[in-house]
C-alpha cells in the first residue's frame, strides 16, 4: 500500500497522525449520531484536542485499524470522547479527543 511506503523507509507503518484523525474522525459521528444531527443541518464539529494519548503498538500494511468512541461529557457545546483504536483486539492507539460543536 503507497500510504505507508515513505514514512519510515523498509518499515511501513500507519503514520500516527492519521490514526489521531480516524479516532477523532469517529468521536465526531458519534456526536452526529447522539445528537441527531448531520452537517446540512449546518452543524459542524472541529478537532479541538486530545489528551492522553498513547500509541502502543504499530499499525503495518493489511492491519484492520477497528475505532471505538464513547461520550465521556458535554458542557457549553464542547464534546470529550474516550477513544481507541485497535488490531485484532490489541490496543494500538488510545486518546481523549475533544470536539467542538458549532454552527456554520
Amino acid at each position: 500500500m503507497s500510504l505507508f511506503n515513505g514514512h519510515f523507509p523498509d518499515h511501513p507503518v500507519m503514520p500516527g497522525v492519521l490514526i489521531v484523525e480516524a479516532m477523532a474522525q469517529a468521536a465526531g459521528i458519534l456526536g452526529f449520531k447522539t445528537m441527531d444531527k448531520t452537517p446540512q443541518d449546518g452543524s459542524i464539529y472541529y478537532f479541538v484536542g486530545s489528551d492522553k494519548l498513547r500509541f502502543k503498538r504499530p499499525v503495518v500494511p493489511g492491519d484492520q485499524l477497528q475505532l471505538e468512541a464513547t461520550i465521556v461529557s458535554e458542557k457549553r457545546g464542547i464534546w470529550k470522547f474516550d477513544v481507541k483504536a485497535t488490531v485484532n483486539g490489541e490496543l494500538a492507539s488510545s486518546a481523549t479527543i475533544l470536539c467542538a460543536d458549532r454552527k456554520v
